[in-house]
Parts: C-alpha cells; sequence; structure tokens
C-alpha cells in the first residue's frame, strides 16, 4: 500500500524535542514573537558558550559501533510493510515506512535495545544516550531535500555518507542518483535494522523491478529475484553502522584503507552541544580534501539547548572548516542548510 504524499512545510514535531524536562530556554506565548527573537537569543547564548569547557568537550564512547548486514530476512520483512511516498520537484520518488504503523507494530518488531516500546509508551522523541531521535523524519531533512534538487546536484560516482540517517532519505537519493558507495550510520541498531535498511530495500526493490520487466520463462519468481537483485545491489553499493560517532569514527579508521567521503549528509545532529567534538572529529577525519558536509539544522532546539550558532562558533574556534550559508527558510521555526569544507591552509 502507497500513501503519496506532499509533507507539509511546517510539522508540530519540529519545533521542539518531545521528552519530559523542564525547557531551559524562555519563550513566548506567540510564534511570532518567539522568531522575532530567536536569532538575538541564539547568538547571545553562543556568545556566553563560545567555548565548550574541557570536561564536556571529551569524546565519550557511548554506545560501540556495529556493522550490519543487510541480510534476506530483514528484506523479507517489507514485503507486507505499509509504505509512504515522498516526491520533490524531479527528484526520483523516494519510500519509506509508513511511521504511524511503526509505531503501531512497535512490539512486534526486534529490539534488542529496548526502545521501541519505551518511545511509544512514554510518548518521546528523544532518550539522551539511549534513543537519539532516529524513527522519525525531522523537518530539515525535507528541506535539504528541496535544496538539492533546486541545485540540480547529482551524486555520480560520489562516496557518500548519510550520518545520523534514521530514515535514510538523504543517502537513498545519492544512491538513486549514481553515488558508488553510501554509507548509513545512525545512534541506534534497532533504527539501522528496523527502519534504514528496510526503507533502502523498498528503493532498491523498485529499481530492480524496473530492470527486470520483460524477464522471459524460466526466470526466478518475480518476488524471489527482486529479493536477491536488491539484496545484491545493497551488498555492492551500501554499508549500514550504528553507534556513537567517536565509536564509528574508530571502527572506520581500523579499515585499510580508510574511506573518505566526498559528501556528508547530515540533518538535525546538532541539538546537542555535549556531541560538538566527537561530530567535528568525524567531519575532520573523514571528509575527503575536496568534500563538502551538508548540514540542515534549525536556529536553536528548544529543551536540548544546541543550534546553528552555537554549532557555528564551535567549528570557528576549531579553525579546520570554513562554513558557509546555502539557504534560510523562514517558515515555523527559522531553519537552515549551510555547507562545510576545508579552509585551504588545510593538510
Amino acid at each position: 500500500m502507497n500513501l503519496n504524499c506532499l509533507l507539509p512545510r511546517c510539522l508540530v514535531m519540529a519545533f521542539s524535542f518531545n521528552f519530559s524536562i523542564p525547557l531551559q530556554t524562555k519563550t513566548n506565548c506567540g510564534d511570532d514573537s518567539r522568531a522575532d527573537n530567536e536569532k538575538d537569543e541564539n547568538v547571545d547564548v553562543a556568545k556566553n558558550q563560545s567555548k565548550l569547557e574541557p570536561s564536556e568537550s571529551v569524546c565519550k564512547a557511548l554506545k560501540e559501533a556495529v556493522e550490519h548486514q543487510p541480510t534476506l530476512d530483514i528484506l523479507s520483512q517489507t514485503e507486507s510493510s505499509v509504505t509512504e511516498t515522498v516526491s520533490i520537484g524531479t527528484l526520483p520518488a523516494l519510500h519509506y515506512l509508513n511511521e504511524s504503523v511503526f509505531e503501531q507494530t512497535a512490539p512486534e518488531r526486534d529490539d534488542g535495545e529496548h526502545i521501541l516500546l519505551q518511545t511509544v509508551t512514554q510518548n518521546t522523541d528523544l532518550i539522551t544516550g539511549v534513543y537519539e531521535g532516529g524513527l522519525k523524519i525531522w523537518e530539515c531533512t525535507y528541506d535539504l531535500l528541496e535544496y538539492i534538487d533546486d541545485e540540480g546536484e547529482t551524486f555520480s560516482r560520489k562516496r557518500v555518507l548519510d550520518l545520523g540517517c534514521g530514515a535514510g532519505l538523504l543517502g537513498i537519493l545519492a544512491l538513486k542518483r549514481g553515488a558508488s558507495k553510501v554509507h548509513f550510520q545512525d545512534y541506534n541498531s534497532t533504527v539501522i535494522e528496523q527502519l534504514t535498511i528496510p526503507n533502502v530495500f523498498l528503493n532498491c526493490e523498485e529499481d530492480s523491478e524496473d530492470e527486470g520487466e520483460g524477464k522471459k520463462d524460466g526466470s526466478p519468481p518475480a518476488k524471489k529475484r527482486t529479493l536477491d537483485s536488491s539484496h545484491h545491489s545493497l551488498s555492492d553499493h551500501c554499508s549500514f553502522f550504528s553507534g556513537d560517532w567517536t565509536s564509528y569514527l574508530s571502527l572506520m579508521q581500523r579499515k585499510d584503507p580508510t574511506l573518505k567521503y566526498d559528501i556528508i549528509f547530515t540533518s538535525e545532529t546538532i541539538y546537542n552541544t555535549d556531541y560538538y567534538p566527537s561530530l567535528h572529529n568525524v567531519f575532520h577525519k573523514l571528509l575527503a580534501e575536496d568534500g563538502v558536509v551538508y548540514l540542515a539544522t534549525k536556529s536553536h532546539y528548544f529543551g536540548v539547548g544546541g543550534g546553528l550558532y552555537l554549532f557555528q562558533r564551535f567549528v570557528e574556534d576549531k579553525d579546520e572548516f570554513q562554513i558557509k550559508s546555502l539557504k534560510d527558510i523562514d517558515q515555523g521555526l527559522k531553519r537552515h542548510i549551510v555547507s562545510l569544507t576545508f579552509k585551504k591552509s588545510h593538510s
């Protein structure tokens, strides 16, 4: 069942993470007033916290990194799934598991981390260090997809990392547009196995069906042929990882040779200032010399404390990257797309 949808540009879930701690940022009842004061407020915060204390900037390993294999058992679970499709401009259609149905079937899914039931019963979008929001497709992901469509970006023969991938739409797009290698990384193994890999398979399955039209008699049954060909496609072009960014970086650096990415996509990943050092290290160590990071983010994450201005100050203090504003979105809570590239003096 496909539910074709054009997603609204302003979603309620985009305004703040839903978890039960007191908000640390004062807000006004009127959205207009909050939007007007937002930039000044965040600049003030950035000035006061421009440098993290040493005890806060240590890259601590929270969850050991693991590489996941797209087994046929995982892929076969998509056969009866309810899916949705997002179509933006000239981009190829992107398919993904329906979020509401996914939540309703959470108790039936394999979940070694025990996060699915927690997120449903606690009605939470974030449990720091336990669950980092990967089961939802956050608004800035669609902003970045729209930007890619506007710019006509293609990925032929590019090595791409979808960092903090969640549903994996950005990496899936790169795969559909000719990337030679796409790596998907998320904090939670359950997200990778129950959401990312199935979503990638759904899109590979469609491509395999298109290529397989007109097969003569004697071929394997259509479902088996599609499953086998999609499995090979995933194995050839994709890799999947879970774990925190410090552990992920360590895992990738143990590979010989260490893969450097031409493009790193990351969306809604700078909400927590504690994670800035490890995120910056991934950029610094795994981005190719002439590569680019595309970051989609909100100005500020109410209830968590991070945001663009704090992260920009952190990057400037490190003095490794040039950060450039690409697009501002003023609908709802202000959002941004920026790029990071190495400074010319980088060696």
